[in-house]
């Protein structure tokens, strides 16, 4: 990998691997926005007020987190690898379902893929320990800490028929 020259003291190797890191989970944060927008425009049901404004308040704070992992690749020295054709193929996620409607059918493939997007951000936060880069693993604690909170969130709507 071609790095641009930076002053950050990184070392070199350590770039690339973050940088891949990086650009790995922004395919999963642009595909887990689009999920997401695609819950908010479809859902149906009595809930469906609240559900819709609850996902397009998730999907604004997953592209706030894309656009954090897009911005270090490129302070690192790489390029970020955002497009949704480059997020089609090289998201971790699994496909969201499309002929779901129901509020509860919402949720639960929601939360699903917010808990693989948030499994995937704390498997980066040791990663990023580990090469010695504290502060890419703050910008994937922030983001760890927000999609625990949005799970917790969506999960809220399972959670009351217990």
């Amino acid at each position: 990998m071609e790095l641009y020259p930076t002053h950050n003291d990184l070392p070199q190797t350590t770039r690339e691997q973050i940088i891949e890191l990086l650009n790995a989970r922004l395919a999963d944060a642009i595909d887990l926005y689009t999920q997401t927008k695609q819950a908010h425009w479809n859902v149906k049901g009595p809930s469906f007020i609240a559900l819709h404004e609850l996902f397009d308040d998730v999907a604004e704070s997953v592209e706030d987190y894309a656009d954090l992992l897009a911005e270090r690749a490129v302070q690192l020295g790489g390029v970020a690898l955002g497009t949704a054709r480059i997020a089609a193929e090289k998201s971790s996620l699994y496909e969201y379902p499309l002929s779901i409607t129901t509020g509860r059918e919402h949720v639960e493939a929601l939360a699903s893929a917010l808990g693989a997007y948030g499994h995937l951000v704390r498997r980066a936060i040791d990663v990023c320990d580990g090469l010695g880069d504290k502060d890419t693993a703050d910008i994937f604690t922030e983001i760890s800490r927000g999609i625990d909170k949005y799970t917790w969130f969506v999960e809220a709507h399972l959670q009351a028929e217990k």
